[in-house]
């Protein structure tokens, strides 16, 4: 075709046809890529999955704590850190009318701090900070028998680090250092009242160690609240 001496050539219609072909392929493949990222959300794992004992022994389904924020905490009676009980009743008090709750879970694996039958370490926690929130069976945290939730847990997040500010810091890294020179790799619980996080669906969002202050860990409560 010739216009004002210029020959302008059209596109052939199998170029179209081409052109069409990989615009439908590009909208086709936006179009799975989000409808993965939506299934792979509703099928991200959750602590919904898991069962606990109460600490009479009897099982009970996570889902009891759906849609509720959660602060699931491996707890001791005779450890530097258990004057956080204080700290933890003082959360569960202000935002348990909110929707949260700290789910307490005895544990005697570090040091040997948690002693007692269960019922004694209720009464202890009762007696001494006037605890209000659920506590459970004493379980293990790590090695091959822990409690499958404390497994998932750490699954879901690794060691968050310790706060550098904490007076026990020092002797905490010393201490594991010395046992494995690599433990900050690895995600096991490192010691007593190591706390994890939940949000309303189940999904773990964030892990604290027992150094972290307890300004921080209520931020990270009200954000999800």
């Amino acid at each position: 075709m010739i216009s004002d001496g210029f020959k302008v050539t059209l596109p052939q219609s199998n170029t179209l046809h081409n052109m069409k072909t990989r615009f439908k392929s590009l909208l086709l493949l936006v179009a799975l890529s989000s409808l993965l990222t939506n299934i792979q959300a509703q099928t991200m794992r959750t602590v919904y999955e898991f069962s606990v004992k109460d600490r009479k022994g009897k099982e009970m389904s996570m889902k009891l704590f759906a849609n509720e924020v959660l602060l699931i905490v491996n707890t001791a009676t005779k450890c530097g850190f258990t004057p956080q009980y204080d700290e933890l009743e003082a959360l569960y008090k202000k935002y348990h009318s909110q929707g949260f709750e700290v789910l307490d879970f005895p544990c005697n694996q570090f040091g040997q701090q948690a002693p007692g039958t269960d019922e004694s370490i209720h009464e202890f926690c009762k007696l001494n900070y006037g605890t209000e929130f659920p506590r459970f069976k004493k379980v293990k945290v790590n090695g091959p028998d822990a409690d499958p939730l404390f497994k998932f847990l750490q699954e879901q997040k690794g060691f968050a680090g310790w706060d550098e500010n904490h007076k026990l810091t020092p002797i905490l890294d010393k201490m594991m250092t010395e046992a494995d020179p690599d433990y900050k790799q690895k995600p096991d619980i490192k010691w007593n009242f190591t706390k994890f996080l939940i949000n309303k669906k189940g999904q773990v969002v964030a892990r604290f160690e027992p150094t972290e202050s307890i300004e921080v860990i209520e931020k990270a409560i009200e954000e999800i609240l």
